[in-house]
This record gives structure tokens, sequence and C-alpha cells, in this order.
């Protein structure tokens, strides 16, 4: 199985910065999308960011300019770091990731638990 344990959620006033990590362990051949997303309350499950194995990355349009995800692949983390925080932010972030968990095996999807993240005064 393949855990992911994210930190860094909290409360902070607009404008403000905050960073999320993730990490998985567990039994992990490799990796190859991790990425963030968030759901507000009453509002579906939208997609933050990404980065795969290779770097290449991708924002949603609510977070470009402001949001910037970076992955160490050695240690299987993936961080998003957050500025120029706005009340529309406020949600719970979950980490996703793809993974392999041994040579020849599909990937699959897994979930962390999330972490609140409130943008408020």
């Amino acid at each position: 199985q393949v855990q992911l344990v994210e930190s860094g959620g909290g409360l902070v006033q607009p404008g403000g910065s905050l960073r999320l990590s993730c990490a998985a362990s567990g039994s992990i051949f490799s990796i190859n999308v991790m990425a963030w997303y968030r759901q507000a309350p009453g509002k579906e499950r939208e997609l933050v960011a990404g980065i795969t194995s290779g770097g290449s990355t991708n924002y949603a349009d609510s977070a470009k300019g402001r949001f910037t995800i970076s992955r160490d692949n050695a240690k299987n983390t993936v961080d998003l770091q957050m500025k120029s925080l706005k009340p529309e932010d406020t949600a719970v972030y979950y980490c996703y990731v793809t993974a392999i968990r041994k040579l020849g095996s599909p990937s699959y999807q897994y979930w962390g638990q999330g972490t609140q993240v409130t943008v408020s005064s």
C-alpha cells in the first residue's frame, strides 16, 4: 500500500502565504504524477497543480502566477507553495499521486487525507 501524509495547512490572512507538503511512503517502485487538488464546501474537487516525474507542471488558471508545485523524486515528496492567498482559495487540499508498487505492475491512484486551508481576516 502507498500512504500519503500531508502537512502545512492552516489559517492565513488574505495576501498571505502557506506551503503544503506531502510525503509518500510504503511499497513504491516509482511515482509518475504528483498533484494537489482542492475541494471547497459545496463544490467539486478540482486540480490545483500537478507535476510529472520529469518535472513538467500544469496549473489551474486560478493558481497560475501565485502557486508553485515542486517535488523531490528521491524523497517522494511534493510541495505546493501558495502566495497571495485569497478567500476563494479556502478549501480542503488533497495530495494525489499515481504510483507503481513494483516493476511490471500497473499504476494506481492514491489520495491523502486532506489538509484544511482557510484564508480569512
